[in-house]
């Protein structure tokens, strides 16, 4: 069995079109992370004793990139058993991911990796047809 894989992603959604022997499948994972805001400068401070203090910034980052690395392992729980991956997307979402499939033991797998901006399904699919002729 022949496995292709090819998706877009930003850190809200991801459009995974699947190529297998020919056919193809499309699916969509959405992420629960929202919007992160980023501060500037640094709030933290310390208490008398000298220890950092936890901030709700530093509560808010944590929690977003736990969402995001839960989002991330579902998205390569549908991509593992490919044999060629292409990622594509507008942000720092497919970095983070290649990173991931990195970490997976996946990133021989990873074919390219391509800024491009909001694309819609019927684009999403005839860029990765595009990559993946049957």
């Amino acid at each position: 069995m022949n496995k292709q894989a090819g998706l877009w992603i930003d850190h809200r959604e991801a459009t995974i079109v699947l190529v297998t022997d020919g056919e193809e499948e499309i699916k969509h994972i959405t992420s629960s992370s929202g919007k992160h805001i980023r501060y500037s400068g640094s709030s933290h401070s310390k208490t008398p004793e000298g220890l950092k203090e936890v901030t709700s910034e530093d509560q808010r980052d944590r929690k977003f990139t736990n969402t995001l690395n839960a989002y991330y392992d579902e998205i390569i729980a549908v991509i593992r058993d490919a044999d060629a991956i292409q990622i594509f997307g507008p942000g720092e979402a497919k970095g983070e991911l290649e990173k991931r499939l990195e970490h997976a033991g996946l990133k021989e797998h990873v074919l390219a990796i391509e800024t491009v901006d909001k694309m819609t399904e019927n684009q999403i699919s005839a860029k990765v047809r595009e990559r993946f002729p049957v």
